[in-house]
């Protein structure tokens, strides 16, 4: 399963910030690593006037063995916040996808 962290210019990405994120989306995805083949974390910031008070964005994509990828955002006042909100909704989507397989 490869990890790649996206940001950018406005959010800056920095090693030691990477190896974060990471860690922490193999630790909430590493027993799917059979049925995922790479997670893309994309970093952003909203000037959308709808996403004023939440204007940090995660974004999280998962290209799935056999499957379409798949994908879930997450909005909130900070970085941390949004990546955490991202991996608790990728977690219920996966769930979900790989429960929908498994009844096919």
């Amino acid at each position: 399963m490869k990890i790649q962290i996206n940001t950018n210019n406005i959010i800056e990405g920095n090693n030691r910030l990477e190896e974060y994120y990471k860690e922490e989306l193999e630790k909430s995805y590493g027993h799917y690593e059979t049925k995922i083949t790479r997670i893309e974390a994309h970093f952003g910031e909203q000037t959308d006037k709808k996403f004023a008070h939440e204007n940090n964005r995660c974004l999280l994509e998962f290209r799935l063995e056999k499957l379409d990828p798949i994908a879930v955002t997450a909005h909130a006042d900070s970085t941390e916040k949004a990546f955490r909100d991202a991996v608790h909704k990728g977690t219920k989507l996966l769930i979900t996808t790989f429960e929908k397989q498994r009844n096919y």
